[in-house]
């Protein structure tokens, strides 16, 4: 069986030239069959992608043969299918989207910690332990005594920070993420805002759960990864989660035995915020899809035919859709 590296990389550098190199890391990703996602900004690069084994270790190579990121930050983890459908690389006003200006993790960011370092500095009952990630990653895992921002996206961290953690700024306050890019801006933010004693977990959940035995470890649940895999465990084994294609959200395996779960369509997380055109729509989706794989092709990025079918019972479905409304005006 064919195994597949998936590395999550990224690095904060002045890349004002990043336009200028899409095409040129879109040529390469694609020469060395690389599927997923990069993101290029002014500010750095970002993303996960996934090949063979010889194609990552190429990627890597030719992304740190030039200067700016040669210290490159990666995380490989592999996967026993191509987690991603797609190759893409989009250009970004922010690698990773907080929605202020002026943080600059290259000049102020927090006090990295390592895997190994990370229970006795979360485990001290005066240090506030802080999960930067969003209320639906939080919800199948994170670490003991960890506070839930509650956030839907990152954009809303900010706000999380000026409204509930502003009283601490004397204690010490440690943060933590999937792969430790989110945490260089949001450990940046709070140093900017006056916090002192500011700690990050180096290399994230990833690379704690790959180096920390599970008896020793201090992690409650799996860890929400963005690719088909949904979530990995100790040692980054596959986990038990899968995923609704219709809202993204993590369902376990009783959760799709729920009535209200229809794959593709819906789940108990999402049935009552789609219409029935939207239910109709992503009902056609998976359709789709199930035909695509019964041809055995790709059905995301990959069949063009099966895309334009999709796209246009699509656009059939919003017209039916909009000839209601009509009717009912």
């Amino acid at each position: 069986m064919t195994h597949f590296v998936v590395s999550a990389l990224y690095h904060f550098v002045n890349l004002p030239d990043y336009k200028d190199l899409q095409p040129k890391f879109y040529e390469f990703l694609t020469r060395h069959g690389i599927h997923g996602t990069l993101l290029l900004a002014k500010e750095g690069i970002n993303g996960t992608v996934a090949g063979t084994a010889e194609a990552i270790t190429a990627l890597h190579e030719f992304l740190r043969s030039d200067p700016r990121l040669a210290n490159l930050i990666t995380k490989e983890s592999t996967a026993d299918e191509m987690p991603f459908h797609r190759t893409k690389v989009r250009l970004k006003k922010e690698i990773v989207t907080m929605g202020v200006e002026d943080i600059d993790p290259r000049h102020i960011v927090g006090s990295y910690v390592k895997p190994q370092d990370w229970n006795d500095l979360i485990a001290d009952p005066d240090v506030i332990v802080v999960d930067t990630r969003n209320d639906y990653e939080v919800g199948i895992g994170t670490f003991q005594r960890a506070l839930n921002p509650d956030t839907k996206t990152f954009r809303e961290f900010p706000a999380y920070v000026d409204q509930k953690l502003n009283d601490h700024k004397g204690k010490k306050v440690a943060m933590f993420c999937t792969g430790g890019i989110r945490c260089e801006k949001s450990t940046a933010y709070l140093k900017q805002q006056g916090f002192d004693e500011v700690y990050h977990l180096e290399g994230g959940i990833l690379k704690y759960l790959e180096e920390i035995p599970q008896e020793e470890s201090l992690w409650e649940g799996e860890c929400f990864v963005f690719d088909s895999r949904v979530s990995v465990k100790h040692n980054l084994e596959q986990g038990s989660y899968d995923q609704c294609y219709a809202c993204r959200m993590p369902i376990t395996k009783a959760e799709m035995q729920d009535l209200r779960y229809q794959q593709g369509v819906s789940c108990p997380h999402c049935y009552d915020s789609h219409d029935d055109s939207q239910k109709r729509r992503h009902l056609e989706r998976e359709r789709q899809v199930t035909l695509a794989r019964k041809k055995g092709v790709s059905h995301i990025g990959g069949d063009v035919a099966d895309v334009i079918k999709m796209r246009r019972a699509d656009k059939k479905l919003r017209k039916e859709q909009q000839r209601e409304i009509d009717a009912k005006s």
